[in-house]
C-alpha cells in the first residue's frame, strides 16, 4: 500500500472518541462525505509513494481548516486553488494555513514536500468550547481524557511509515511540552525539533515571515 492508502484507512478508522467535560465538544470533520472525498482525492494525489516521511505535528485542528477540509494546516481555499481539489466549501482563508503554504512553496513545491513530510496534529480531531476553537491543551481534564487517544493515534501514524529519528513540533511553547513530555515516555521518537506555530507568527512576527521561514527551511533540513 501507499503511504496515502493508509493514511485513508487511518483517518477513516480512527480510534473511538473518548468522553470529554461537558464544556467542550469534538471537532470531527470526516463525519462529512464531502470532508472523506476532499481527504482521500488529497493523499491519493499527494502520497501516491511509500516513501517515509517525517512527521510534522501540530497542536488540533481548527473549525475553519482541517476541521472542513480533513487535511492539516489546508483550508478550502488552499484546497481548491493550490492543491488543485475541487470542494464546494465557504471559501476562506485561515492564517495557519497560508504561512503553512508559504513555506511549502519555498521548499520547492507541494508534490516535493509531501513526498518528504507529513503534517499532521498531535490531536487528529479539534475541539470547541461555545463555538470557539480551543486546544487540548487549554483545559487540564481535557488534556488527560484526550492523552490516551493521542497516544494511541500518534502509534498508528508510526505505522504509516514514518521517519522515527526526528519529529518535528508546531509550536514551542505548550504543544512541545506536551509533545516531549509523551515522547520521552513511550519513545515514539530519537528527537523531537520545536517550530515556531503559524499562527503565532502571522499574529505576531508576521514582519519577520520571511527570516523565520528561511529559519524553519533550515531545520527541515535536519532530518533529511
Amino acid at each position: 500500500m501507499t503511504f496515502g492508502e493508509k493514511l485513508i484507512r487511518f483517518y477513516k478508522k480512527l480510534p473511538p472518541k473518548v468522553n470529554i467535560p461537558k464544556a467542550f465538544e469534538w471537532i470531527d470533520p470526516f463525519t462529512n462525505p464531502e470532508t472523506i472525498q476532499c481527504m482521500e482525492s488529497f493523499y491519493t494525489k499527494y502520497y501516491n509513494s511509500s516513501n517515509q516521511r517525517t512527521g510534522i505535528f501540530g497542536i488540533n485542528p481548527g473549525r475553519f481548516g482541517a476541521g472542513v477540509t480533513g487535511v492539516s494546516f489546508t483550508d478550502p481555499k488552499i484546497l481548491e486553488e493550490q492543491c488543485d481539489i475541487p470542494n464546494t466549501f465557504h471559501k476562506r482563508h485561515e492564517l495557519s494555513a497560508i504561512f503553512i503554504y508559504d513555506w511549502i512553496n519555498k521548499y520547492g513545491s507541494i508534490q516535493a514536500f509531501y513526498e518528504r513530510f507529513f503534517i499532521s496534529s498531535l490531536c487528529p480531531l479539534g475541539f470547541l468550547t461555545k463555538g470557539i476553537n480551543c486546544n487540548y491543551y487549554d483545559d487540564k481534564k481535557l488534556q488527560q481524557k484526550v492523552k490516551p487517544f493521542i497516544i494511541e493515534c500518534m502509534w498508528k501514524q508510526i505505522a504509516l511509515g514514518l521517519n522515527r529519528e526526528f519529529a518535528y513540533s508546531l509550536g514551542k511553547g505548550k504543544n512541545f511540552q506536551f509533545f516531549k513530555k509523551i515522547n520521552e515516555e513511550q519513545q515514539f521518537f530519537k528527537e523531537v525539533i520545536a517550530l515556531p506555530h503559524p499562527r503565532w507568527i502571522m499574529q505576531y512576527r508576521r514582519k519577520s515571515k520571511d527570516e523565520i521561514l528561511e529559519d524553519m527551511l533550515d531545520k527541515l533540513a535536519l532530518s533529511q
